[in-house]
């Protein structure tokens, strides 16, 4: 099969030739239709976040496709049958290995685009609002970088709870977008403090869960905006990992629940039992429109490293796809 391969000494992406992925006998082999682009693969192609042991060198932490084979064990999936699924890696490529307990169907009148854009940015937002935030009707919560493609998928996950959303970004078309998709404040952080607005919005009280994929640039105002109990989940460090000072005494004081997560190295099990969860509460919402994927740009594979360009330019509304192999769209 054809994959997009990293050259050694550019780190270039490229399009050549890789075996075709191994499938145990709990798997499926799928037809890559198209996968989307996550910050972990611009660390990957430099060599900072290396996939599990035993996985994919292949980039690619979620598809959409057409399944091509299974393995003895599964059972309720078949040839043909349309998925989309999280993966351990291999997903910038023309056929990839899924763990069946990850596939999902792909909800009529979805296409492969729109299903890719699905895995990574939901689950990773189910996650970290619902089972580590613990979000419940009425919460405020702060959303950073709200215009990404976890960022979008949160902000649509708090409303249907009857969560109150406030997202930050950083220009007034990708907070236009935010409000589209249901949050209730919206707060460009070039042009005004987070935590004195966060302040205004709550009456002082401040909020109850954060989703933080900024890490230390955000430390201060965070613990300013943080409410007495509130979580704090941290999933990623665009402004830095490490912190030179650190107020325990007001993290004390409030209480302050203080997560670090990732969705990459949990055990296939849980992630088994995340994507049965997320299944649950979505599919219905994917099929009345409740839930929507939120795509900004598709590339060619033949484009990747342009289109790895333009996520480092912090350009995009929603998720990046790479279409891969050419078919039917829904």
């Amino acid at each position: 099969m054809k994959a997009i391969l990293i050259e050694d000494e550019t780190k270039d992406l490229y399009i050549g030739e890789h075996g075709d992925p191994f499938i145990g006998d709990d798997d499926l082999r799928v037809r890559v239709m198209a996968t989307a682009l996550n910050r972990a693969d611009l660390l990957q192609r430099r060599g900072k976040y290396p996939p599990p042991l035993g996985e994919s060198e292949i980039l690619g932490l979620e598809i959409a496709g057409i399944v091509e084979e299974t393995g003895k064990n599964v059972s309720g999936i078949k040839q043909g049958d349309r998925i989309y699924a999280l993966l351990p890696g291999g997903g910038y490529a023309e056929k990839a290995r899924v763990p069946a307990g990850l596939a999902i169907p792909i909800p009529d009148g979805l296409s492969f685009e729109e299903a890719a854009a699905i895995p990574e940015a939901f689950l990773t937002a189910y996650l970290n609002l619902f089972e580590l935030g613990k979000m419940k009707q009425g919460d405020f919560v702060l959303i950073h970088a709200a215009a990404s493609g976890v960022g979008t998928a949160a902000i649509q996950l708090a409303r249907e709870v009857g969560a109150i959303p406030i997202a930050t970004a950083g220009s007034s078309k990708k907070l236009e977008v935010c409000q589209r998709l249901g949050a209730e404040y919206v707060i460009n952080y070039h042009e005004e403090s987070f935590s004195e607005r966060v302040r205004e919005i709550t009456d002082g009280k401040g909020v109850d869960v954060i989703l933080d994929p900024v890490g230390a640039s955000y430390w201060d105002k965070n613990l300013e905006s943080i409410s007495l109990d509130g979580r704090w989940v941290v999933i990623g460090g665009m402004g830095g990992y490490e912190i030179e000072k650190l107020n325990l005494r007001t993290l004390m004081r409030k209480r302050v629940s203080l997560i670090g997560s990732t969705l990459r190295s949990r055990t296939m099990d849980d992630k088994i039992r995340l994507t049965d969860a997320f299944r649950k509460f979505g599919e219905n919402r994917f099929k009345n429109g409740g839930l929507l994927p939120v795509i900004d740009r598709i590339f060619d594979w033949e484009q990747a490293n342009e289109a790895h360009l333009y996520m480092e330019q912090n350009k995009n509304i929603g998720k990046i796809i790479l279409k891969i192999n050419e078919g039917e769209s829904k």
